[in-house]
């Protein structure tokens, strides 16, 4: 297992907190790091029948046998440990004594801000980002690859097909996880609202249109999107709509935190995916964005990105302040530089008023290019702390 980027931050946290809370999608790799981070901890799974049912029959003596050093995996299977959790650190006020691992964010979330808000330092993990890769020299050398494989542990730990792993991550893991969380009736429809999401990858949300599609109400497409969401399998991209122009756009984007889950959606087999696919250029955009949500988690880094989008189709895909500088990022998946790919950027950058503006293209090819008035950037050289 590669060496994890959040790794310096946790262990940092876990001096100034009593608890840390590590959440992110199944499989991404938490059960290890936490392992492997916190090697003299107690290993505790809630998914485990018996210490599940102990801990929700009787929280209190739980916790007597459990209470120092101990990592609680899916600690959302045992929601009335919280409170009990909550009088034990503020009575012995120890750091670092419990640690919390969750894939389910919404319930996690929804917990520690009930009971331990103030106690907890949360993070969150995801599948490999592109520093991760290139650590373990587990990086492929095409684009097209490295977007089909994904970026899930298993598949370079044990050498697992994505073919094979996304038809069985999406049976074993989606599925259960969003029947635990809601009765669904129609799961016909909700496999239908997953691949549609597929094919509407980089596009703003429009709940009636999915609905049309899907064959349910545009309520349920919210419900179930958010269930998604919660599962940490879509994210979305809000718009920044602050001041400069008058009319913007101001939903959403959809993307999925992994390329390969979202080609295995897309029906895509080994080797079929490449320029001439018609979903190349939104599944390259999906790579970049969510290799910056990746980036900017485990680095612990706290950016807020957006994206920028006029009525007019002037449009920047990724926006992000930095103190007085506005990040303005350009997503092309061609190989070749043209000027017209800096056309937006020179369109929305002339806006900008009190800010210093850099400008950003991250491009399909191989080579970095430092310009006068743009930073050009290869997929493979992605790295959110030298922006």
């Amino acid at each position: 297992m590669t060496l994890r980027s959040l790794s310096k931050q946790v262990l940092h946290h876990a001096s100034k907190y009593p608890i840390l809370a590590v959440t992110g999608p199944r499989q991404a790799g938490k059960t290890t790091f936490l392992k492997t981070t916190f090697a003299d901890y107690r290993y505790i799974s809630l998914e485990n029948p018996d210490l599940r049912a102990f801990a929700l029959d009787d929280p209190k003596g739980f916790l007597a046998a459990y209470n120092e050093k101990v990592i609680f995996d899916e600690i959302q299977c045992a929601p009335d440990l919280f409170p009990y959790l909550q009088g034990l650190v503020d009575e012995q006020r120890v750091m670092g004594q419990f640690i919390l691992s969750g894939s389910q964010n919404f319930q996690l979330m929804g917990k520690i801000s009930q009971s331990l808000a103030g106690r907890v330092g949360v993070f969150k993990m995801y599948p490999f980002d592109l520093t991760e890769l290139k650590r373990a020299g587990w990086m492929k050398e095409d684009v097209a690859q490295q977007i089909f494989t994904g970026a899930y542990p298993a598949i370079y730990d044990r050498n697992i097909s994505p073919t094979q792993y996304f038809a069985d991550y999406l049976e074993t893991y989606v599925y259960r996880d969003i029947r635990s969380l809601k009765n669904i009736q129609d799961f016909d429809a909700f496999d239908r609202l997953i691949k549609v999401c597929a094919n509407h990858i980089g596009q703003i949300v429009n709940y009636q249109n999915f609905s049309a599609l899907v064959g349910v109400s545009h309520t349920t497409i919210k419900q179930w999107i958010s269930l998604l969401k919660t599962s940490y399998i879509l994210f979305e991209l809000p718009p920044f709509f602050n001041n400069f122009n008058k009319r913007l756009v101001k939903s959403p984007k959809l993307y999925f935190y992994d390329t390969g889950l979202a080609s295995r959606l897309l029906g895509l087999k080994e080797n079929q995916l490449s320029p001439e696919f018609l979903f190349w250029g939104p599944l390259f955009e999906n790579y970049v964005v969510a290799e910056f949500v990746k980036q900017n988690a485990h680095g612990n880094l706290n950016q807020n990105f957006f994206y920028w989008r006029d009525s007019n189709g002037h449009e920047v895909d990724i926006l992000f302040q930095d103190g007085p500088k506005m990040h303005l990022i350009e997503i092309k998946a061609g190989k070749t530089i043209k000027s017209e790919m800096f056309k937006n950027l020179d369109f929305v950058a002339a806006l900008v008023e009190n800010f210093t503006v850099k400008k950003s293209l991250i491009y399909g090819g191989i080579t970095n290019q430092k310009r006068t008035q743009y930073d050009v950037i290869a997929w493979s050289e992605i790295d959110l702390k030298e922006f």
